[in-house]
């Protein structure tokens, strides 16, 4: 693997890195199988891009998709809480409705953001640092901030009330816990989390796009896994912990699978999909097979 391959992965492990956390969120916290954030993610990219076309700061325009991304994950938790739709076909309803909220938003398929100042742009100036090396630390300290800030949140009297809605709702519930509260809490907070990591996406790559979102949902699930697999998850700490190491693992194996090559045959942009789901498959079957190994 080149340095430029490297650093490139490390990029995208901690832009994406957000979304993962907010993966975490659903699928291990909530027990919520989300598929909003396939839509969520460009939403963050687009309003991030359309608030920076009309001369808002960058750093600004994240919190504005943090919010869209928000209000995204509270409408999947009401269609499921309050109007009794299953949870799967409600975050697939938000997903389906979030493509035509992002055309409506860009206005069109897709948003450069060419000669417009982003977040990237201005840290690189400021640190002095080349852009691929402030990149990948810009990325990486906010994903560190966010873990940290989740992690927190977690150890509070609501965070254990979002951990015990996902682990026990009838017992939380007995206790006077209002559990469509704590989802729709849990999946504003994942798909807030995703968003921010589409508008930094956007910004990193200088645009946003309405189809950049596909397959989001499998990345995530995969980087999550492979995290528990190799680093555990015996406390929240160090779960939130794998699933951002999980990220860059997945990237770094991603990185390595594309620069592969056995003979005349080598591996390519369009074998992503197969790839991710080996890499499941692996990270799913690993714990028995090392069992079986030791034993």
């Amino acid at each position: 693997m080149t340095s430029y391959a490297f650093f490139g992965a490390l990029e995208q492990g901690f832009a994406f890195g957000l979304m993962v956390l907010g993966v975490y969120l659903t699928f291990r916290v909530l027990d919520f199988p989300d598929l909003t954030v396939d839509g969520s993610l460009p939403l963050g990219a687009a309003v991030s891009a359309v608030a920076i076309d009309a001369g808002v700061h960058p750093a600004l325009s994240l919190v504005l998709a943090c919010g869209a991304g928000f209000l995204a994950g509270a409408v999947t938790g009401f269609l499921n809480t309050r109007l009794r739709i299953l949870h799967l076909l409600a975050s697939i309803l938000t997903m389906i409705a979030l493509y035509s909220v992002n055309l409506r938003i860009m206005g069109r398929p897709n948003l450069t953001l060419l000669g417009k100042p982003t977040l990237v742009d201005l840290f690189t100036t400021a640190s002095g640092l080349p852009q691929y090396l402030s990149t990948p630390l810009l990325f990486g300290l906010v994903t560190a901030f966010a873990a940290v800030v989740l992690i927190w949140f977690l150890r509070t009297e609501l965070g254990l009330a979002l951990l015990a809605t996902g682990d026990n709702p009838r017992m939380i519930r007995a206790l006077g816990v209002n559990t469509g509260g704590t989802i729709i809490l849990g999946l504003g907070l994942s798909n807030a989390l995703t968003a921010m990591s589409g508008a930094l996406v956007a910004q990193n790559q200088g645009g946003a796009d309405v189809n950049m979102g596909v397959g989001t949902i499998v990345a995530g699930l995969a980087s999550v896994i492979l995290g528990e697999t190799v680093f555990g998850r015996r406390s929240v700490a160090r779960a939130v912990l794998a699933a951002i190491l999980g990220s860059l693992l997945y990237r770094l194996a991603i990185a390595l699978a594309l620069g592969l090559k056995l003979g005349p045959f080598s591996v390519t942009p369009s074998d992503l999909n197969l790839i991710t789901a080996l890499l499941v498959v692996l990270a799913l079957t690993a714990p028995r097979m090392k069992v079986k190994v030791f034993s």
